[in-house]
C-alpha cells in the first residue's frame, strides 16, 4: 500500500469540468459514500456533487455484498445526478460510468480496461472496479440516481490476504472477492504505484463527457456494446426469477442484456450476476 493522499482541493484544482465535482465532500473515513450522497441528495444538494473518501466501513456492491479495501489505497466516491431520465431509463448512468472509467484508465494508466456486464471494469479479464447506481423516485419521476464508483488502485491482494487476516472488519473481502485470480488491482497491472487524484480528475472528466452526451440526447448502447466483453458468450445468469442460460446476444438502449435461450425465445435481463457457461466435457 502507498500513502498516495488525496482531497477536495488537490481534486479540484485544474478539474476544468462544467457539472462534475464543483462541490467535493472529503471524509476520510465514511461507512458509504452512497450513503452519504442519498443524504446529501434528499436535502437538494446540487447535481454534479462528489462524495470521496479514503475509507468505508460500510461499502457495499450490488446484490447486498460487502465492498472493502485498505484505507488510502483505493478511489470510493459516488456522484449526485439528475439526468431526465425516465425511472425504467437510470441503468443508462450506469453506462455513463462505466464507458467514462474504462477511458480515464487507459488515458492515465495505458491499460485496456472492458466492461462486464451490468457494471464491472475489467483490466486483463480482472475486476478492477465496480459501480452501484442507485434511485431516487417519487411518484413516476426520478429525482436523482446516486452512483457509486470503488476502483482497486493500490494495493497488492497480498495485502489484503494479509489485513484480513489481521483485522476482523476485512473478513467478509474474503468473502466477497473471490481471492483466485478474478480481481487486480491497477497497480498490479501496472507493476508500479498509480497517483490517484490525476486518475480522478481524469475519471470525472470522462464521465462527464459521456453524461453530457446522454444529457443531449444521445444514445450510448453501440459504445456500451462495444465494451462488454460478455456480448457473443454462451453465459448463465442470476436473476431474480432463477438461473437463465444462453448466449449474451446485444444490449438494448437502456443496457439490459438480450439473452438467446437454447429454444430460441429471447429474455430481457435488466440485472444479474453473470458468469460464463460450463462447457460439457465429451
Amino acid at each position: 500500500m502507498t500513502n498516495d493522499t488525496i482531497s477536495a482541493d488537490a481534486i479540484g484544482d485544474g478539474l476544468q469540468t462544467r457539472i462534475l465535482g464543483h462541490r467535493i465532500v472529503y471524509h476520510e473515513q465514511v461507512g458509504s459514500t452512497n450513503d452519504a450522497a442519498k443524504q446529501l441528495a434528499e436535502t437538494g444538494e446540487p447535481e454534479g456533487t462528489l462524495v470521496i473518501a479514503d475509507e468505508q466501513t460500510a461499502g457495499r456492491g450490488r446484490l447486498a455484498r460487502t465492498w472493502v479495501a485498505p484505507p488510502r489505497s483505493s478511489i470510493l466516491m459516488s456522484l449526485i445526478l439528475h439526468p431526465g431520465l425516465a425511472p425504467h431509463q437510470a441503468p443508462r448512468v450506469t453506462m455513463v460510468v462505466a464507458l467514462g472509467a474504462c477511458d480515464a484508465i487507459h488515458a492515465e494508466t495505458g491499460l485496456n480496461a472492458a466492461i462486464k456486464w451490468p457494471n464491472d471494469i475489467l483490466l486483463n479479464g480482472k475486476k478492477c472496479a465496480g459501480i452501484l447506481a442507485e434511485s431516487g423516485i417519487v411518484g413516476d419521476k426520478l429525482e436523482y440516481v446516486i452512483v457509486g464508483l470503488g476502483v482497486n488502485v493500490n494495493f497488492a491482494l497480498t495485502d489484503i490476504i494479509q489485513v484480513a487476516t489481521s483485522d476482523s472488519r476485512f473478513l467478509p473481502f474474503g468473502e466477497t472477492w473471490n481471492l483466485n485470480g478474478n480481481v487486480t488491482t491497477i497497480a498490479d497491472e501496472m507493476r508500479k504505484p498509480c497517483a490517484r487524484v490525476p486518475l480522478i480528475q481524469s475519471i470525472l472528466r470522462s464521465i462527464e463527457n459521456y453524461y453530457l452526451r446522454l444529457r443531449a440526447g444521445e444514445n450510448l448502447r453501440e459504445e456500451f456494446a462495444n465494451r462488454l466483453t460478455t456480448l457473443g458468450k454462451s453465459i448463465q445468469a442470476q436473476t431474480p426469477w432463477g438461473i437463465e442460460a444462453g448466449v449474451a446476444e446485444d444490449v438494448d438502449d437502456d443496457g439490459a442484456l438480450q439473452l438467446r435461450r437454447a429454444d430460441n425465445s429471447l429474455v430481457r435481463l435488466v440485472a444479474g450476476e453473470v458468469t460464463l457457461a460450463k462447457m460439457r466435457g465429451g
